[in-house]
């Protein structure tokens, strides 16, 4: 049965009640993005590299997944709310984290990250396992199982460990995979306005897999990422779009500044 808990940040500012992020239009941005309109304002999307990106929403500022250097980040704020899908190592970094982490962020996991995190933050984390719901600042986050179904992968991802996540915006929907094959947990989700949907083999699924699930649940706006490997596996993010068509809006960002893969 699917858990719903409500958690609030503790906030310096906060005089009583429920807290609420600081809008980020308030705080310095100095790079250009992707924008998504939704009825209570914008969502502007910021590549990173792979599967980190940062997402400045009507709600706060939210990063998934950020490795690599801090540098990376520069000119975006402090994030309200971090995002880890897993423990890999191109999703989950604990020196990474407490480097980007400000003194009133919020930092959700899965269960296996959040056993292996360092004690100065797992007392600013929460965890949330597959199924189960939260609630924090005011957006509600489902986790959607993550996992490898095709004999010879299931070891990479083994189903019940990871998190992919559904954002719940005031009238916005958005779906970040995190390491997944086409489940079909991702194929009956519902209403969802954009997607972030990972390709690469063997450790996820090609882009013709990728581009099915999309044609079953349909996202308004779909960002293919994750589609390179340092040890191969390379899909064409072009490829996938012309596999979706009409089925939904693909962007290509600039998910590999310094040519990864």
């Amino acid at each position: 049965m699917t858990q719903t808990r409500r958690v609030f940040l503790q906030s310096a500012a906060m005089a009583a009640g429920a807290v609420t992020f600081l809008p980020y239009a308030a705080r310095a941005v100095t790079r250009a993005g992707d924008k998504f309109a939704t009825s209570a304002g914008d969502i502007t999307v910021y590549p990173i590299e792979h599967a980190s990106f940062v997402m400045l929403s009507p709600v706060g500022v939210i990063y998934c997944d950020p490795v690599g250097a801090a540098s990376l980040y520069e000119g975006l704020p402090t994030p309200d709310l971090i995002l880890i899908t897993h423990e890999h190592g191109d999703h989950y970094n604990a020196e990474t984290l407490a480097a980007l982490m400000g003194e009133n962020t919020k930092l959700l996991t899965n269960p296996g990250v959040f056993d292996k995190l360092p004690e100065e933050l797992k007392a600013k984390a929460e965890q949330i396992g597959n199924g189960d719901s939260v609630e924090i600042g005011g957006l509600s986050i489902d986790a959607i199982p993550a996992y490898n179904f095709t004999q010879g992968r299931t070891m990479f991802h083994p189903e019940g460990r990871d998190n992919g996540y559904v954002l719940n915006f005031d009238g916005f929907r958005v779906y970040i995979s995190g390491d997944t094959e086409d489940t079909p947990e991702m194929r009956a989700l519902k209403d969802i306005d954009l997607a972030f949907l990972c390709m690469n083999l063997p450790y996820t699924m090609d882009a013709e897999a990728a581009a099915s699930a999309v044609a079953e649940f349909q996202p308004s706006y779909v960002y293919p990422y994750h589609f390179r490997g340092k040890d191969g596996g390379t899909q064409d993010p072009e490829a996938f779009a012309g596999l979706v068509g009409d089925a939904s809006k693909v962007r290509i960002g600039d998910w590999y500044p310094n040519g990864m893969g």
